[in-house]
């Protein structure tokens, strides 16, 4: 025969547990009270670091806008590229082939030889 606990040391035990959580919940609002903080405090440090150097917020900025220039560029022309490798695929099939055909053609026509 299994003997079962009184419905008192039941309720204990799950009290007992139930405050455990708790106190586990507690310390991971505090880091993460401390973590907040932390990070504001690295955001303002940062602000402050931009207003007193305004150089190197040029700069940065600069660098910025060039990389994404640079990255449009590259991309543009990769997809370019793999549209037009696409586009020459169709070129035996007669309907569309032609109009591509043409494409290709009236593209060359402006190309300049170096």
């Amino acid at each position: 025969m299994i003997r079962t606990p009184p419905p008192a040391e039941e309720l204990l035990k799950r009290v007992d547990t139930v405050l455990e959580e708790l106190q586990q919940v507690r310390k991971l609002n505090e880091r993460m009270d401390k973590i907040a903080l932390f990070l504001e405090d690295i955001r303002l440090a940062d602000i402050i670091q931009n207003y007193t150097a305004p150089r190197r917020l040029l700069l940065t900025n600069f660098m910025a806008g060039l990389a994404r220039g640079l990255g449009l560029t590259i991309g543009t022309a990769i997809v370019l590229a793999a549209f037009g490798w696409i586009l020459g695929q169709f070129l035996s099939i007669p309907f569309i082939g032609d109009y591509i055909r043409q494409i290709i053609d009236y593209i060359n026509s402006y190309q300049q030889p170096y």
